[in-house]
């Protein structure tokens, strides 16, 4: 009898571990990635290698953290203008308003979830007037029965304990939508903010361009004038004015339809701004040479997982749902629920119903535990067990795609500067072989065609200078956007102007 005894004795707390672990959320474990070493695009030969700060100061990599507070990166330009629109859209934008509006809703549902964890107590007082039956008032059939009155005052309370982590588990995982839809937040945030840097840029790249084929049309404008005194000089033929002519024209046609991609790209930054696009205009501001972008270091793949808010938003996911299935193992086991109600009952007035006589209470104990459910509960862990691989998944892919644009942005970048360098080189070689072509037809060694020639060269050349240099200013914002936005704290990213 005595090594039963102790045989059970060992036993139970085994069994009650095993019970207690059985329901209990699963340890959250960090899906395994594949996290390359370096950035592909920053390895190559002709990729631009960032090694110091503006003034001189060696680079030091962000200390990442998706908490940590957005640094103001688009001072990095330098350009006020900038500046008064994000903060306006910050202040304004409707999708923003969205995202602020559901984080208050997640954390009201999460100050649901903890308020399970302590005591309810509530107060109870009514009045009623009964009449029993006979047979209610154990009388024989018949006996008039007069009406009563009833007053009674109580405080209530009941506390579930917490047997096998439902509580916990579920406060756990309203702690992780609320922390998710907040990373969420802050990545709507960026978005917002990118999105007007970059919708910026591209008007004024618009501007600048149509700056261009403004001076392509005064060019032409020159030789239908030149063209129509040669004529009528006789010096030369209809055809050459005709052509002068069709190429005014058209180059006035590209100008006008150059202004419905400028009116289209005003009101989609009026609607950023949170703005009616017919009460929003934008003032011309080309985007010029000297405007100095700032070369944002790409820092080490591995940071990207921690600085990226929605990658942030999509790790609080996973946690939530590993926690949700606790939620699940525990509607399996028993409930217990303590319930406790003390106050006064009387018959006669509401005061007696607070004298010592009056008094009533009540402790008691509630267990419940499924018996027959038709396989409920178990379907209920299957689908929190497959929410959690549908969140993994989901994580694994905004990790893919985070990646993808980086690299994306860091070869465009790459890309787009040698670009730049070569048609800077070839506007320069198409400036002077129009002033050359103009030269040599004005002294008569030369057709109209071959000046021609030469000004839709130098015009088509200047125009790709200008949508590159457009280009270059929207991936700068993409790349900033793809990295995660800048931070407040000393070990921010520094920003350093591109020559």
């Amino acid at each position: 009898m005595n090594k039963l005894h102790m045989i059970a004795k060992g036993v139970a707390p085994i069994l009650a571990a095993l019970l207690m672990t059985a329901c209990a959320a699963p340890e959250f474990k960090q899906p395994a990635l594949d996290v390359p070493a370096a950035f592909k695009e920053s390895q190559l030969p002709d990729a631009a290698a960032v090694k110091t700060a503006a003034d001189g100061s060696t680079w030091k990599q962000a200390q990442a953290a998706e908490a940590q507070p957005r640094g103001e990166w688009w001072l990095a330009f330098k350009d006020p203008a900038l500046n008064e629109l994000i903060n306006e859209a910050t202040r304004a934008n409707a999708n923003l308003a969205v995202a602020a509006a559901r984080v208050k809703q997640a954390r009201a549902i999460a100050g649901v979830a903890e308020a399970d964890r302590i005591p309810q107590v509530g107060l109870n007082a009514g009045a009623q007037r009964v009449r029993q039956s006979p047979t209610e008032a154990r009388l024989p059939a018949g006996t008039p029965v007069d009406p009563a009155k009833v007053f009674n005052a109580s405080l209530s309370a009941s506390y579930e304990v917490d047997l096998f982590g439902r509580v916990s588990s579920n406060v756990a995982a309203a702690r992780g939508d609320a922390a998710s839809v907040e990373a969420t937040y802050r990545s709507v945030l960026l978005s917002v903010q990118a999105d007007v840097a970059q919708t910026y840029f591209r008007l004024r790249s618009t501007d600048a361009e149509l700056e261009t084929l403004n001076r392509t049309v005064q060019t032409r404008e020159e030789n239908v004038k030149v063209n129509q005194r040669r004529f009528d000089l006789g010096d030369i033929g209809e055809f050459d004015l005709s052509r002068a002519r069709t190429e005014l024209a058209t180059a006035r046609a590209e100008a006008i339809g150059l202004q419905r991609q400028r009116v289209t790209t005003e009101h989609a930054l009026a609607v950023l701004l949170g703005k009616p696009a017919a009460s929003y205009t934008a003032g011309d501001s080309p985007l010029l040479d000297s405007t100095l972008l700032p070369v944002i270091p790409a820092g080490l793949p591995s940071t990207l997982l921690e600085r990226r808010p929605d990658i942030a938003a999509a790790q609080r996911a996973m946690e939530a749902a590993n926690a949700r299935i606790g939620v699940a193992r525990s509607a399996m086991f028993p409930s217990l629920i303590l319930n406790a109600n003390a106050g006064g009952v009387s018959g006669d007035t509401v005061a007696d119903v607070f004298k010592w006589s009056s008094r009533s209470w009540l402790l008691g104990a509630a267990l419940s535990l499924p018996v027959i459910d038709g396989g409920r509960n178990r379907a209920n862990i299957t689908r929190s067990e497959a929410a959690l691989e549908e969140s993994v998944g989901a994580y694994r892919q905004s990790v893919l795609t985070a990646f993808a644009e980086v690299e994306d942005n860091l070869a465009g970048l790459r890309i787009l500067a040698g670009q730049t360098a070569q048609i800077d080189d070839a506007v320069v070689s198409a400036r002077r072989s129009a002033d050359l072509a103009q030269k040599l037809y004005t002294a008569g060694r030369s057709s109209y065609l071959d000046l021609l020639d030469a000004q839709r060269n130098l015009a088509a050349v200047e125009r790709t200078a200008v949508q590159l240099r457009g280009n270059r200013a929207v991936t700068t914002v993409g790349l900033i956007r793809a990295l995660g936005g800048g931070w407040d704290a000393a070990g921010a990213a520094p920003v350093v102007a591109q020559q």
